[in-house]
């Protein structure tokens, strides 16, 4: 599925979701929790079935950040997908679109036909935050047994630590 603009500009204008992430840039940690972000969209935790955005070039606020995007940026950001640190490979597409009058990166993630999606061998899932945004979370993969969407949605056999927006499942 491929959104439309009018779709996109919806989740800009939104507080950023378990469908949505936005980055200023891709520098300092947006490399590292963008790739945590794709890898918890390809998990699909609220089984939306639906493709998660992470948006590059965008303000926390959904404004444009007047990013230049650059080829190199798109490379990049598609080398998400093969820089070996995911794995089962996610279904994305990298795009640059105009949207709200300005240009920036998109990066489309199909849920995985296959979770869990892993990322640096650890499970990544997002979940909306009631009134904050969202929450990225990390699932402990060694000391758990494989997951599926079924058991993700199970949070009872665990202890989550929170750490600003993002926690860590123990």
């Amino acid at each position: 599925m491929r959104y439309t603009d009018e779709q996109l500009e919806a989740l800009l204008a939104d507080i950023e979701s378990d469908l949505a992430e936005r980055k200023e840039s891709w520098k300092g940690d947006a490399p590292e929790t963008g790739r945590q972000a794709v890898c918890a969209f390809a998990n699909d935790l609220p089984d939306h079935r639906k493709p998660g955005v992470l948006f590059v070039g965008v303000r926390d606020d959904g404004t444009p950040a007047n990013l230049s995007i650059t080829d190199e940026l798109l490379r990049t950001l598609s080398d998400i997908r093969t820089d070996g640190n995911i794995g089962p490979l996610p279904s994305t597409l990298v795009e640059k679109r105009t949207l709200k009058g300005a240009e920036m990166a998109v990066v489309t993630v199909q849920p995985s036909d296959a979770p869990p999606v892993r990322y640096k061998g650890r499970i990544w899932v997002r979940r909306a935050a009631q009134g904050c945004g969202n929450s990225t979370r990390r699932e402990d993969s060694e000391r758990k047994a494989p997951l599926s969407r079924h058991s993700i949605r199970r949070p009872a056999a665990a202890f989550v630590q929170f750490v600003g927006s993002q926690s860590s499942i123990v």
